[in-house]
């Protein structure tokens, strides 16, 4: 049997990863009849629960307790649990309230908002077609306000806190399963007391008999760890550059999804935003290839 270059492994978790979090909609729409918040909260719990079985078996508990004995970077990563967290209460409220293509808009935004926030905390000098792009972006917002005379808040908020969120992370020399395991601790407590209220009021949507809803919401862990395990073995297998070109892939599936499965309307100013954002994104992208192919050759 055949065996696979470490380059095409890299190709085939990278698609894994992002088509994982293209498809998440399905699952989340799945749960429409549970409020976003108890969905966040049995994000929170059950990844606890198989993070620690991943890192277990992966012997990786040693790496929790050299990051949890540095105050500096317990301190960082508590600001980064906020933020992600915070992240996914978004996205969830916003899958489950029909508003895919702005989460969708907010994942494009992304890559431009971490070219701005480097420039702005980092020292990061942007290149000028980088810049570009930024003006791009901006004037594709812009058009969206006086178009149809409302800010794209969802897109704008998904964008800046998981920017936010890769800012922080950068502080800290954690890596991404232990970082997130700690991160779903810190968030751990809350999410018990805030389970057990519900549970006393009789008014959690999670059935101890376990029904349908049940086992949807103890699949938020596996849903949550499963594709950032299918992008980490990417990221040790690719150039970072490389998988830059597939982080695009998630949120073009989230767009189809939304227009095709969801039948959420794709107006006429909210495509002329999107035909903005798309060519911010490839004028970056063709500069990272031609940087990339120049380096290659010389």
């Amino acid at each position: 049997m055949k065996k696979f270059s470490s380059t095409t492994q890299g190709v085939i978790f990278a698609i894994c990863a992002f088509g994982f979090w293209g498809l998440a909609p399905i699952y989340f729409k799945s749960l429409d009849s549970v409020p976003a918040i108890q969905i966040l909260l049995h994000r929170v719990v059950w990844s606890v629960v198989f993070l620690f079985l991943i890192l277990a078996l992966s012997r990786q508990i040693r790496t929790i307790r050299a990051v949890l004995s540095q105050p500096n970077a317990f301190k960082w990563l508590m600001l980064s649990s906020l933020l992600i967290a915070t992240n996914w209460g978004v996205y969830i409220w916003a899958v489950n309230n029909g508003k895919i293509i702005e989460a969708s808009l907010g994942y494009y935004i992304n890559p431009l908002v971490n070219i701005l926030l480097g420039t702005i905390f980092l020292s990061e000098r942007p290149t000028l077609t980088q810049f570009f792009a930024i003006i791009l972006a901006s004037l594709a917002v812009l058009y969206q306000i006086f178009s149809l005379g409302e800010i794209p808040t969802i897109s704008i908020v998904l964008a800046l806190l998981f920017g936010f969120y890769g800012l922080v992370r950068k502080r800290v020399a954690v890596p991404s399963l232990p970082g997130l395991y700690i991160e779903t601790i810190i968030l751990m407590p809350l999410a018990v007391f805030y389970w057990l209220y519900l549970d006393f009021n009789h008014i959690s949507s999670f059935e101890w008999a376990f029904s349908t809803t049940t086992w949807l919401l103890i699949l938020a862990g596996p849903v949550t760890v499963l594709p950032l395990l299918a992008f980490n073995s990417a990221a040790t297998r690719l150039r970072l550059s490389t998988i830059g070109f597939f982080q695009y892939l998630a949120p073009t599936i989230n767009l189809f999804l939304a227009v095709f499965i969801y039948k959420e309307p794709l107006t006429q100013e909210k495509l002329i935003t999107f035909l903005l954002i798309w060519s911010a994104l490839l004028l970056i992208s063709c500069e990272s290839f031609l940087k990339r192919t120049k380096k290659a050759k010389g």
